[in-house]
Formats: C-alpha cells, sequence, structure tokens
C-alpha cells in the first residue's frame, strides 16, 4: 500500500480532491442535511424530518453520478436557489487540519498539482471566494466540465487525454473510496484515502486503501 512518509518523492504528479481532503465535509453535511430540508420544508408545508427523509432518499438513488453533484440539478428539481443557501453558510467553509500548510510546502517542490473534484462550479467559487484554495494548483478539473463524476472511467481517460500523466508516478488523495477505487481500475496504484474528511465526525474505518487521517501526513520532501 501507498505510504505516505515516502510516495512524494516517487512521484511527478500530485492529484487532490477538494471536499472532505481539503476542505472540511462539515460544512457541506451542515448545507445538505440542515440547512436545504429545513428552506425545503418552509416552502413545502411540511416538517423538517420529513424534508430531510425525502432529501436523502433522492440523493441515495443519484449517489456516484453527475446529477447528484450538480447544483443546477438540485435547484430545479427542489425549486430552491442552492447556491445562495451555500452562501448564506459560507462563514462555515474552511481548511481541514493542515491542509493550507500542506499546499503551500507542495507548492514550493517540482511536482505537478492538481484539483480533481465532483465539485460543480457554484460552490468551487464559492469555495475559493472564502479560501483561496485554487491559486495552490497549476490546473482543476471538475467533473462537470469533463461530463463525468470521478466514479467513472471516462473521467479518467479524458483526465489523461488533458494531462499525460504516468500513472506510475501520480498521486490521488481523495475522500471517496468509490473515486478510488475508479481510479484503481483505470490503472492508479498510489492511492490515499482520507478517514477524517469531516471534523465533526469520527475517523472512519478504511481497509480497501492506505488512509490517513488528513494530507498533513504526507511527508514533503525538503530541498
Amino acid at each position: 500500500m501507498t505510504n505516505p512518509a515516502t510516495i512524494l518523492e516517487q512521484c511527478d504528479t500530485l492529484m487532490l480532491d477538494m471536499d472532505g481532503t481539503l476542505l472540511d465535509l462539515a460544512f457541506d453535511n451542515y448545507v445538505w442535511l440542515e440547512v436545504v430540508p429545513l428552506e425545503f420544508a418552509r416552502q413545502n408545508g411540511m416538517s423538517e424530518d420529513e424534508a430531510r427523509e425525502l432529501l436523502i432518499a433522492k440523493m441515495r438513488s443519484l449517489q456516484g453520478q453527475l446529477d447528484w453533484y450538480c447544483l443546477d440539478y438540485w435547484s430545479e428539481l427542489l425549486d430552491l436557489d442552492i447556491v445562495n443557501l451555500h452562501r448564506d453558510a459560507n462563514h462555515r467553509i474552511d481548511y481541514l487540519p493542515g491542509a493550507r500548510q500542506f499546499l503551500e510546502q507542495v507548492v514550493a517542490h517540482d511536482i505537478r498539482l492538481l484539483l480533481v473534484t465532483n465539485s460543480h462550479r457554484g460552490t468551487l467559487d464559492l469555495k475559493t471566494e472564502v479560501t483561496g484554495v485554487v491559486q495552490f494548483f497549476d490546473e482543476i478539473y471538475t467533473s462537470h466540465d469533463l461530463g463525468h463524476p470521478k466514479e467513472d472511467q471516462p473521467f479518467w481517460q479524458l483526465l489523461q487525454e488533458a494531462e499525460d500523466f504516468d500513472l506510475r508516478r501520480t498521486l490521488l488523495v481523495d475522500d471517496n473510496i468509490s473515486v478510488l477505487a475508479s481510479a484503481r481500475t483505470f490503472g492508479l496504484s498510489n492511492l490515499l484515502a482520507i478517514s477524517k474528511p469531516a471534523s465533526d465526525a469520527p475517523v472512519r474505518e478504511i481497509s480497501d486503501f492506505a488512509s490517513i487521517e488528513g494530507v498533513a501526513e504526507i511527508a514533503v520532501r525538503q530541498g
């Protein structure tokens, strides 16, 4: 399994997920499990619990599909301004512990740094306003730009066409196990799972991939 103490010494390209890898997933969980159900309940004359139950059921039916990550889809389906609901809670957006410092260290070294995210451009832009996260990256790739979620093989095929990365000298760090499995199927062997994607949730047990609590555990060589 990938060793976080040495892996960057063997890589030319580092691919990082955003939500749950660099930025605290507690924000997204709060918006989708608290803010959106409350507003949907208000507008539809139902209880917050009923609204949450309906929303979770719909999300489960779409999990891993592009619509699951699409704010435009949810705005139309629920007749809510989903981007604005995110914006109203933007004081909760933050880096995971040590993530910004890790990025500051990595950019000082000769490695191509890619943000590879399922995030919709609406939330990507909002989170960039708050954190400046995209400033650290050589390039940003979103599932919506490529037309496929990271869970699907065409995403990786299109990404390889764009970047021509070496499968053996590329590291992907992600909190989504399905995404890591898809990347492994494509041929990436250097994979790290984030076991604590949300600061307000316990560490997850991960058996299929080497795991770290956060990117700060990845050693960045000096010089």
